[in-house]
């Protein structure tokens, strides 16, 4: 049964039992959801989509720097082929490459719908994922209690139907902070099976273990099912779930609708990558590459009016560690893409992965801010004034708007 979706405060973490709490409501709508702002804009008019990539996405990883002269010893174990090789990078133009997980994306770039961004970062400087996913889509370096892209759609032109045609609707468990607050948005997420995929065991041995309560009996229940001890160790199978390309197919269907939304934020998890980070990234990768192209697909000619931000809350440390996986870290990527958006290129202030260029000696140096480019898609592409800019992100004045992001 429907209702009207009431904003929220964004909290905090609440200790073992809202973990629990919100283990069990992940068992059942699964790491990937799909908000819908109900702006219902005439078909002509620009779309935007933002994808949160929850768990702190590797950027070396997804866009390698293969033409650094320090990226292979650095890497180590983690360091891809260079282009042209078997299992080798996808070029972008000499310097960097695209994971070759990421084939339908790379055709994108080739196609000039496809912006890489690297050695990018919010303004904060947090390790937490808790910490950075609220900072991230609150869009300030403190908590904000409503997200960036809800404050700036209180500066869009009303959609001609009345206050009616921005009302809300919750359809699924909850909304991202990214688009909470004043304005109405709706929520839309697929019906998911009873029964857990395997990866949600694996997730919960690796936030579970440290505690001295139920950490042993949730490996022991674990193991009980089958489940090794190097799997227990996050060394097991990836995730496998297919709800994010559903989301994505969705989400083009709806925005490609003449009163559809104009703008979604789509979240796909699975990116904590502490072990085993080779064989855990690939599916996640060719999850992101799959849901992209059918959002494409889905849109057809308003793919032309489309942008894409895929986002994600910080980097991962440079070396690889014990564990063949990569810790919490700094500077990272970001993807665009989108008929709209000027690819074809690369974006990037590179600052190398010497010794001395790494941030406190183990992370990506971040150059470029991720509000910049969010504020450039804003005012280039949604075409906001700069009250809605100030809104989005207070406190950023300093930050300039991201120009030359869109065709035109």
């Amino acid at each position: 049964m429907s209702r009207p979706h009431l904003p929220r405060p964004h909290l905090p973490p609440i200790g073992r039992r809202g973990l629990l709490l919100g283990l069990t409501a992940l068992a059942t709508a699964g790491g990937a959801r799909l908000a819908l702002a109900e702006a219902a804009p005439p078909a002509a008019e620009a779309r935007l989509v933002v994808i949160l990539l929850r768990g702190a996405m590797d950027g070396l990883h997804a866009v390698i720097p293969y033409g650094d002269p320090d990226y292979a010893t650095l890497r180590g174990v983690l360091a891809m082929p260079e282009p042209g090789v078997a299992g080798g990078a996808l070029d972008l133009g000499g310097m960097f490459g695209l994971h070759p997980k990421l084939a339908a994306l790379h055709g994108l770039y080739q196609a000039g719908e496809l912006l890489p961004v690297q050695a990018v970062a919010g303004p904060y400087r947090t390790r937490s994922h808790f910490d950075g996913q609220d900072l991230l889509e609150g869009g300030a370096a403190q908590r904000l209690d409503s997200g960036w892209l809800n404050r700036a759609l209180a500066h869009l032109p009303e959609p001609g139907r009345g206050a009616a045609a921005r009302a809300g609707l919750a359809l699924g468990l909850d909304l991202p902070l990214l688009l909470r607050g004043a304005v109405p948005v709706g929520m839309w997420a697929p019906p998911r099976a009873t029964r857990p995929e395997p990866d949600l065991y694996l997730r919960m041995a690796e936030l579970l273990h440290a505690d001295p309560v139920l950490g042993p009996g949730v490996a022991e229940g674990l193991r009980g099912r089958g489940y090794a001890a190097q799997a227990l160790a996050m060394g097991g199978p990836p995730p496998t779930q297919g709800g994010f390309l559903r989301l994505a197919t969705t989400a083009g269907r709806l925005l490609a609708r003449q009163d559809g939304p104009r703008v979604a934020a789509l979240e796909l998890g699975g990116w904590d990558t502490h072990a085993g980070q080779a064989q855990r990234m690939e599916p996640v990768l060719a999850q992101l590459d799959a849901g992209i192209a059918a959002l494409r697909a889905q849109l057809g000619p308003l793919w032309a009016r489309t942008a894409v931000l895929a986002v994600t809350e910080f980097g991962r440390t440079a070396r690889a560690n014990g564990n063949l996986g990569t810790d919490h870290g700094t500077g990272g990527a970001a993807l665009l893409a989108g008929g709209a958006v000027r690819g074809g290129r690369v974006l990037a202030d590179w600052p190398g992965l010497s010794r001395a260029a790494l941030f406190e000696n183990r992370d990506l140096q971040p150059t470029r801010d991720l509000r910049a480019l969010a504020k450039g898609l804003l005012r280039d592409h949604l075409h906001l004034p700069d009250a809605a800019l100030a809104a989005a992100f207070p406190g950023s004045e300093a930050i300039a708007p991201e120009a030359g992001l869109l065709r035109g």
